[in-house]
């Protein structure tokens, strides 16, 4: 059915969640985690999930959309008698990827304890007997990525018929990666009358789709205009010749400052990785030929701020959350205006500020120019040069070298079996597990001359923004 119109958010800034229906327990719990007062998005959407009404939630990446489902269901399900049995999860939360499952459960996790809930993650990559041992014990909310529930439920290791509440996280990022068909058949496996939440950034991209097909008589609430660019956010465009774009990075990735350096392929992320801890930056990988337990190190490592610096592909650009992320480069620009947001989006969340880079060289500047006018941004472009004063000023804080040895190129094997947060991705064996040493000494960045010009541009015929 056809969803309402947007409401308007006029709730009060000094709301709070007890005022918006959230059980003492699970206030006590978010004062604890020092979350004390609600973001627009769940003062907004928690008084209809809360009425049992089906919720389309709009918000740009970093407004708080997790919390504002995981309450709600959580809610949800404290007010109903009904137990846990096996197999049969009670809720169910669909996520794009195998980081934004794992974020929102360990989110989830504490909360659900406290309330004598169990919460179980499942997705691809990892072993799957563990995930059907835990399915047979009985869980109440079950957080999975659509191609490996889709292959629980074929095997009858899952039943959703007894799900009262499903939530679509990111429902945008799963239709852009492919997988709607798979969240269609799972959504159809789930009671006809049972509650439905989808967050989205768009409604493009078949989304719209699900909602006439699953919400009935959805309320829509949208926070801040769809994609819209993060006013806290200083966006910055430097020009730089070919040969110089590794040094300036270098320069940009060697504060103590945590950086998130996005890049268009997976084996640009490795590369890039590599010349980096080579130059004696502190830097993890994250991409889609690493084995997940190699992608779970590397985001604690950069989380604890034993790495300063995560070079990723677009798989971190959707859901996951850092705190404290100060810059965003853009190693390799975009290709599309959408991607920049949400790339740029790992910065200045939750209220903070952040500031995000663009290395673009001569042969870009069309492309950038384009790509910025489509985001709505208004970026300063700046030509520079190594060893330039702005590069202080976007990156503030003492360059901090450690030399660090390179792994052997035998320590990232592709495999031929797909490993899949959704069917279709192809897993591999990771290297950059283990934790980088912290920086003691401290020496001058590499020059144009001691550093050859790295390129991550994509192969003729190779997918971009490989996950």
């Amino acid at each position: 059915m056809a969803a309402s119109r947007p409401r308007q958010n006029t709730l009060p800034d000094s709301l709070t969640f007890t005022e918006l229906g959230v059980p003492d327990l699970l206030n006590r719990q978010l004062a604890a985690a020092g979350v004390e007062r609600p973001f627009p998005i769940q003062a907004a959407t928690l008084p209809d999930a809360l009425a049992g009404r089906d919720v389309l939630g709009r918000g740009r990446t970093g407004s708080g959309k997790t919390y504002a489902f995981v309450l709600a269901v959580l809610t949800r399900l404290t007010a109903t008698a009904t137990s846990r049995r096996p197999k049969r999860p009670r809720a169910l939360i669909l996520a794009p990827t195998r980081e934004l499952a794992t974020q929102i459960d360990s989110v989830m996790a504490p909360l659900a304890q406290a309330l004598s809930l169990r919460t179980m993650a499942i997705f691809g990559g990892v072993a799957a007997r563990p995930q059907i041992a835990g399915l047979q014990a009985g869980v109440d909310v079950l957080v999975a990525c659509p191609g490996r529930l889709t292959d629980h439920v074929e095997a009858g290791h899952a039943h959703l018929d007894a799900v009262e509440i499903t939530v679509l996280d990111e429902a945008d990022h799963m239709a852009d990666l492919g997988f709607l068909p798979s969240v269609r058949r799972l959504l159809e496996r789930t009671p006809r009358g049972g509650q439905r939440l989808l967050f989205s950034a768009t409604l493009d991209s078949g989304v719209d789709v699900l909602v006439r097909r699953f919400l009935t008589k959805p309320v829509v609430h949208s926070v801040d205009s769809t994609l819209s660019p993060v006013t806290a956010m200083t966006h910055h465009v430097l020009h730089v010749h070919a040969e110089d774009r590794f040094a300036v990075l270098v320069e940009l990735t060697a504060t103590p400052s945590r950086t998130v350096v996005f890049t268009r392929t997976k084996r640009g992320a490795k590369t890039l990785t590599r010349r980096l801890a080579a130059a004696g930056v502190s830097a993890v990988e994250l991409h889609g030929n690493l084995a997940q337990g190699a992608r779970t190190r590397n985001l604690r490592a950069f989380a604890a701020g034993e790495a300063h610096t995560l070079v990723a592909t677009d798989i971190a650009a959707r859901g996951i959350h850092i705190d404290d992320v100060a810059l965003v480069v853009h190693a390799d620009p975009p290709v599309e205006h959408k991607a920049y947001l949400h790339r740029s989006g790992r910065t200045a969340r939750a209220g903070a500020d952040g500031t995000v880079v663009t290395l673009m060289t001569d042969a870009q500047v069309a492309e950038v120019r384009a790509l910025t006018r489509k985001a709505g941004i208004t970026a300063t472009t700046s030509r520079l040069r190594p060893g330039d004063a702005l590069l202080h000023t976007i990156a503030p804080g003492e360059r901090r070298f450690v030399p660090q040895p390179v792994a052997a190129s035998g320590d990232s094997r592709q495999e031929t079996r797909p490993a899949h947060g959704g069917r279709g991705q192809r897993g591999g064996r990771g290297q950059h597990g283990g934790k980088p040493t912290p920086s003691t000494s401290t020496r001058s960045a590499p020059t144009r001359s001691g550093a050859a010009a790295f390129s991550t541009r994509a192969r003729p015929g190779a997918r971009r923004g490989g996950r």
